[in-house]
């Protein structure tokens, strides 16, 4: 089966990134999200996103608006019900998703994939709430989708070598680099080992380490880093960083995945990096 029409629910800075990647691919890419302002947010920041690369001479006027008229928002999943593939980028909670997949599985026609970009949580628990445990599929972007190329795909036990076939030529098809994930296990492979190295500058900058201006630029200096991990971690958000490494530790124990204090403490105080104009750094301005 090949992916003609993609439905992304959630639409914050995550899914309205994949929302704009499957566009500019040439996808019928719908929108959905329960708040009509986020709705409104990521269709005008997707319309500022491809501006800008009008201005850098990186697309034509045409080709913009040939996007933009491939975006579709939606006010209800019925609207999207006929979509090849569903993504789901809600919060990482397995709650929240699940609830998400239950609405998709009822409403959403019967060869539809169901996937899911959660950073960490394992697949199978995620697919068993579905009818379709077999078109289950982690699809995991990420931050920023329109930039990073990677995808970690990861398969539920339940899930079908044809499911996995479709998610890899997918992926390839909106010129990004798939990475199969060969175990469900919690993390994958790149939170697994990036989450414990993100706790480690967090703490670096909470015992007076080095500033977070210092710390960013010596990753960026001395490991070729596009962005330091300080600013990394502002764009995943303070909220979910603390989310997945409390499911890490819960699920895999030992104490690397324990958060720094001052970690949840940001997150206490509402500092939750550039989605809420504040965390290690101000995006108010």
């Amino acid at each position: 089966m090949s992916v003609k029409k993609v439905l992304v629910v959630g639409l914050g800075l995550m899914g309205r990134g994949i929302l704009q990647v499957c566009a500019q691919s040439g996808l019928e890419a719908y929108g959905y999200d329960m708040s009509e302002e986020a709705v409104r947010n990521a269709t005008g920041f997707i319309s500022k996103s491809l501006e800008k690369r009008v201005k850098k001479g990186k697309m034509t006027e045409d080709e913009k608006n040939s996007v933009l008229k491939n975006i579709k928002a939606v006010n209800s999943l019925e609207d999207a019900k006929d979509v090849d593939l569903a993504i789901e980028a809600v919060y990482e909670d397995i709650n929240v998703k699940q609830d998400v997949f239950k609405k998709l599985d009822a409403v959403l026609q019967p060869n539809a994939i169901i996937a899911s970009n959660t950073s960490a949580l394992p697949a199978t628990p995620l697919a068993s709430v579905t009818k379709r445990p077999d078109k289950f599929m982690i699809i995991h972007f990420h931050q920023p989708p329109t930039v990073m190329r990677l995808i970690e795909l990861v398969k539920a036990i339940q899930t079908s070598d044809e499911t996995a076939a479709t998610a890899m030529e997918f992926c390839k098809a909106i010129n990004k680099d798939p990475v199969q994930i060969n175990v469900d296990c919690p993390g994958f492979l790149t939170n697994r080992t990036m989450i414990p190295l993100l706790n480690e500058v967090i703490y670096c900058i909470y015992e007076g380490v080095s500033s977070k201006e210092d710390i960013d630029l010596a990753f960026k200096s001395g490991f070729n880093w596009p962005m330091g991990p300080v600013t990394l971690c502002d764009f995943i958000g303070l909220d979910t960083l603390l989310h997945i490494m409390e499911d890490l530790h819960h699920r895999r124990g030992g104490d690397k995945f324990i958060p720094c204090p001052l970690l949840s403490n940001m997150v206490a105080a509402g500092y939750l990096g550039h989605k809420s104009g504040r965390g290690f750094y101000d995006y108010s301005k």
